[in-house]
């Protein structure tokens, strides 16, 4: 199996401060970090580093920044379909890092929104039946659809995670295999229930400390978070997201206890270290922790 992750393509900006600001304020912050980041992107290196085969499609401007996301990216194990478009800035991100951990995050999306259908749906080609496309909510309307039917037609298996959140995602339930929520996602969404309801056939709810759930129409599996010390929450989901799915793909099932095992695992690493993709386990700690999570299952 292959994976094809559609999404955004950023450079991420991390300044630690004491609190966040209050309406009107003025704070201090500190540099902490400047990494790749946007969600796509995320799940789509974290993907690779597993060693799934992992093909990872977004737009760029024809900027610094979209330069040095270019540059990145080729020194990662995944096969990059980048467009540059013309007089559309590279997407970015400011995080500001709490001093209890927690973030607060500011993205653009102009580059993202502006991927065409056509462009997109380009990105997928030497895709086959089984394969993966993986989405988020950062792409327009018309080019989620477009690729979503774009996969059904292929025979692909698809996998959302609906964030940020958006009005269309209503009718395009009933194309997508697999949806990974928060608990705020899931209660905006009608629940983990009307999901189920609209045809998606699994659905993963992260649950912070408390760990995860995986919830199908036989039932309900949970399985615990891993203790940790959390310095940088930024990514996590997008880490955990994207491990689970290539667990699963990589053993050649569908999602279960195992795979979020293995991706309660790597957010762990992922949340106890500083910055996005730079928090991500190695490809040598992904070998690791799939294989201790594997024997322990």
């Amino acid at each position: 199996m292959k994976a094809y992750v559609v999404g955004n393509a950023a450079l991420d900006e991390t300044l630690a401060v004491d609190d966040f600001p209050r309406p009107g304020a003025s704070i201090f912050g500190a540099s902490l970090s400047r990494d790749l980041g946007g969600k796509g992107l995320n799940q789509a290196v974290a993907m690779a580093r597993t060693g799934l085969p992992c093909v990872f499609v977004a737009a760029v401007g024809q900027d610094a920044r979209g330069r040095e996301i270019a540059d990145r990216l080729a020194r990662e194990p995944l096969t990059t379909r980048l467009t540059q478009l013309t007089g559309v800035a590279t997407d970015a991100s400011t995080i500001l890092m709490a001093a209890a951990g927690e973030n607060a995050v500011i993205t653009t999306r102009e580059a993202a929104s502006a991927l065409s259908p056509g462009q997109a749906v380009g990105g997928l080609a030497g895709s086959a039946p089984g394969d993966l496309l993986v989405l988020q909510g950062n792409l327009s309307a018309g080019t989620t659809g477009a690729l979503l039917r774009e996969a059904r037609g292929r025979g692909m298996t698809t996998a959302m995670n609906p964030s940020p959140l958006q009005p269309y995602f209503a009718p395009l339930w009933p194309l997508v295999d697999m949806a990974f929520v928060n608990e705020g996602e899931a209660e905006a969404l009608g629940g983990t229930g009307h999901l189920l309801e609209q045809g998606v056939q699994s659905v993963v709810l992260t649950l912070g400390a408390a760990g995860a759930a995986l919830i199908t129409a036989k039932g309900q599996t949970r399985v615990a978070a891993v203790p940790c010390t959390v310095r940088d929450t930024t990514g996590a989901g997008d880490c955990f997201m994207a491990t689970a799915l290539a667990s699963a793909a990589l053993r050649g099932v569908a999602l279960d206890a195992t795979a979020l095992t293995h991706a309660t695992r790597a957010a762990a690493h992922t949340v106890a270290r500083p910055g996005t993709v730079a928090a991500f386990p190695t490809e040598a700690e992904f070998a690791d922790i799939l294989g201790k999570a594997e024997q322990r299952s």
